[in-house]
This record gives structure tokens, sequence and C-alpha cells, in this order.
């Protein structure tokens, strides 16, 4: 089951049978100052320049962010979203919490896009279903409530299945609907990554859907975080994981994401591991002059 997200020229396919799909996760003000600042100021020059970083990195869609304390984040997210598609043609996630501004990123979004994100109150079913529904989008559901974020990963599950048929309900169908598991800390409780990986399983084997997470939670608070996000995503990816926001900047991850996709059989000719290969045997004597 594939989810289609698309730009005006560009489509990006995320699925069991596809290669694992990178969403950058750079444009996001949170505990970035200067970005901050500067988009509430009206200065978008660093979001362009992030959005063609990540794209040239290996980013195939782009998750943007305009939570900017104070400002009109309605306003902020669709300027961002039009400033992005002027200058790439990556599909984009359109994260916010605030239902005001999903709706006015999705009118000035054009194509079909990911809402990030819904979560399984009742409350914020109703707010931002209908609005994915209207939009002809996709959403990724997170699986907590109003119970807050569940240890037990069965409880988990169920929040997520609440998800799927109630988007059902609305029109939308299952491909449309990207369940993210939550990647929590396992510097904090050592048992979440190995509960994370069980339940991707279940949601790709009971319920047939499509899974993504912010992928470097995994590892907050703990040292060489590139490592260990580098090692997760590629356990994750065996576990049916279909895509991830993360940082498309850091090698290690990008790495241990295209040899994971060689070594399920995703990277068709292994063709997107030997570019990147020569592509690394290329810059070392640059690095080194």
């Amino acid at each position: 089951m594939n989810t289609h997200l698309s730009s005006p020229t560009q489509t990006v396919l995320i699925g069991p049978e596809q290669p694992f799909v990178i969403i950058g996760e750079r444009i996001n003000p949170t505990g970035r100052k200067l970005l901050a600042a500067e988009m509430a100021a009206g200065n978008f020059d660093r979001v362009r320049k992030d959005a063609l970083a990540q794209v040239a990195a290996g980013a195939q869609m782009l998750d943007v962010n305009a939570g900017v304390p104070t400002a009109d984040e309605p306003a902020l997210l669709a300027e961002a979203v039009r400033v992005i598609q002027a200058v790439t043609d990556a599909p984009l996630c359109l994260d916010s919490s605030v239902v005001a501004a999903l709706a006015a990123g999705l009118a000035a979004y054009q194509g079909k896009a990911l809402v990030n994100s819904v979560t399984g109150e009742d409350e914020r079913l109703e707010a931002v279903l209908p609005l994915v529904a209207q939009h002809h989008a996709a959403v990724i559901g997170v699986s907590n409530d109003e119970t807050g974020i569940a240890e037990d990963p069965h409880a988990r599950f169920n929040i997520a299945k609440k998800i799927v048929e109630r988007a059902e309900a609305f029109g939308i169908p299952r491909a449309d609907v990207l369940i993210d598991p939550l990647a929590m800390p396992i510097g904090a409780v050592r048992y979440v990554g190995a509960a994370l990986l069980a339940l991707v399983r279940r949601l790709r084997d009971e319920l047939g859907v499509n899974t993504c997470c912010g992928a470097s939670n995994i590892s907050f608070g703990l040292p060489d975080r590139p490592g260990l996000n580098a090692a997760f995503i590629a356990m994750a990816m065996g576990t049916g994981m279909t895509s991830a926001i993360l940082n498309p900047l850091e090698p290690d991850v990008r790495r241990s994401i295209y040899a994971a996709d060689a070594l399920l059989g995703l990277d068709e000719n292994c063709a997107r591991w030997i570019t990147a290969a020569r592509a690394r045997a290329a810059a070392a004597p640059e690095a080194q002059a």
C-alpha cells in the first residue's frame, strides 16, 4: 500500500516496496533561536538555504514548522510553504499543532501534502481530519491520546487503530494515514526502542499502514547521537518502517538508510548505494586537500 505525496512536478511514494523516504527536519524554529527570529521578522533566507541543503543531501520530502512564539503562525506557515515551493520540487510535510496554521498551510500548498499531525484525542480528530479530507491530503497519526503516551505498545496500537478507523470514516483512505509509533529516548527508558520496533511490525502486519517517526528522539540526551540514530533507523526499516523525519545532513544516518535499502531489496541494482559511495569517494580527496 503506497502513500502518494506530491508537489506540482514531483511525486513521492511511501510504501513497503519503496525506498525509505527521508523527510528533512531542519525547517523548524524550535531550539533554533536565529531561525525563529528571522522567520518572525519575515526573513526566509535561511529557510530557503535549509530546504535546498536538505534536498541536496537526499531528503525526498521536507517537514515545515513555523511555530514561533508570539508570531502569527498561520501566516508564517503559509508564507514558508510558498517560499519553499518556489525553490524546490520536494513535497512538503506541514507540521503544526495549531489547526488554523494547518488550514493556512494547506490552502497555500500546491500538490498533495502530508499533515503532521493528528493524535487520538476525539477533539483533535474532529478538528484535523475534516481538514485533511477537504484538501485530499495525507496525515501522520501519532499514537497517543488524552491519557498521554502509553508505555504499553499494545495501548499505542489500539490508539493507532482508532485513528485509522476514524480517518476512514471521514473518507480518508488507509493509504493516506501514516502512523507515528513514537520514538522515545532510550536514555530515559531502556526498553522503548525494542517496544517501538515490535509496534512497527504490528502496524505493518495487522493494520497495513505506513509508518513515520521523529527518529532523532530515540537518542536524546546521549552522546554520539548520529551513531545511535543510524543504527536505530536501519533496525526500524528492517521491521517495516517506511519513512522518518530526521536530519539528512548527518552522513552516518544517510549511509545507514542507503545500506538498509540495498540489503532489503528496495534499491534497484543498488543504484542509490553506488551513487552515494561514488560521491563519498569523490569528496574524500577534496576533504584531504
